[in-house]
């Protein structure tokens, strides 16, 4: 095989694991690719109409805002009805991953940023990088009735931080 056999996208040996097609990723591989952001833990409203999703700062019950990981991971769908098991197929389908997620950057033929852990080797770079919903929780669903839901709109977890963007500058 020469050179010019080989596409430049197609992945080899030597690359990152995360460069795989979503369903050749291992099960331990799969899970790693969660940055632990927390964003798509928040309450999620959907506009029955127009079918736009609207993310809101209120978190899942089972969120622990200050790791941003859930606090009952094994048995969230237990305990949470409408949790989204991500899946390969899953991931294809829904429309409001935020534009940071790894399984959505994966999906894109995208690769992984400066902060993702997987890329940094530290996991404070989710937090670092502003991507992390640490310290932007409003409330947790408990503490919000349905119908005040929309009140708790906002933007900017379908946005990318400026501090996330683009190779991390050293001062």
């Amino acid at each position: 095989m020469t050179d010019q056999d080989t596409d430049a996208n197609t992945p080899t040996a030597a690359d990152p694991f995360w460069r795989k097609p979503l369903e050749a990723l291992s099960p331990t591989e799969w899970e790693s690719l969660c940055d632990g952001c927390g964003r798509c833990c928040l309450v999620k409203l959907e506009d029955e109409d127009t079918r736009d999703t609207y993310y809101t700062d209120v978190a899942c019950k089972l969120l622990d805002a200050g790791t941003c990981r859930c606090s009952d991971y094994i048995h969230r769908q237990t305990q949470v009805p409408d949790c989204i098991r991500l899946t390969p197929e899953a991931v294809r389908a829904i429309n409001w991953l935020p534009p940071t997620c790894a399984y959505r950057l994966v999906r894109e033929g995208r690769d992984l940023p400066w902060w993702h852990p997987l890329v940094s080797g530290r996991p404070e770079t989710v937090v670092e990088a502003g991507v992390s919903v640490r310290g932007k929780i409003a409330a947790h669903e408990t503490e919000v009735p349905p119908e005040n839901l929309q009140g708790y709109i906002v933007t900017w977890p379908n946005r990318v931080p400026k501090k996330a963007r683009g190779p991390k500058r050293k001062a």
